[in-house]
């Protein structure tokens, strides 16, 4: 199983866990978690949104996080998928997913994933809203999130 896929397509979360699981009876906790499109951003509606990245680099920077994660936290494997095109309010965009022996190893690992995900990911999204398109900063500038697990914030 690839540990990071970028996609157009939904995901079924319940199949990526399984999948992720296989069947190890090592795993004895799994933690995952899924972001969705709100109908709402900075204060306007949002009637769809559109996510870009570039292929091949996108994956490799995405690799690196689970890389990380994997020499921080006590985990047997992670699994992250995140589409990208154009979504709808409702329409899953991501999700993270960790298994390991014990809770606490999953949970850190899950939000240091999703942490690092949200400051870091080279992704690129336009919202379209009532006043029209606008190209919004998909890495949102999360100074506490980075410094709780001691990563540099960019141009610090």
């Amino acid at each position: 199983m690839t540990r990071v896929a970028i996609q157009t397509h939904d995901f079924d979360l319940a199949q990526e866990i399984a999948t992720l699981r296989a069947e190890d009876p090592r795993v004895g906790a799994v933690c995952s978690f899924v972001g969705t499109v709100r109908d709402r951003n900075d204060g306007s509606a949002v009637a769809s949104m559109e996510l870009e990245h570039y292929p091949g680099m996108t994956e490799k920077a995405i690799e690196a996080m689970i890389d990380a994660a994997q020499r921080r936290f006590d985990i047997l494997g992670a699994r992250i998928v995140h589409r990208v095109g154009l979504l709808q309010p409702l329409d899953q965009i991501m999700m993270v997913a960790v298994v390991s022996a014990h809770r606490g190893q999953s949970f850190q690992a899950c939000e240091f994933l999703m942490d690092y995900l949200k400051t870091q990911a080279p992704f690129w999204k336009k919202e379209q809203t009532p006043e029209g398109a606008r190209w919004v900063d998909a890495r949102v500038a999360d100074d506490e999130a980075l410094a709780r697990w001691g990563i540099q914030a960019p141009n610090a």
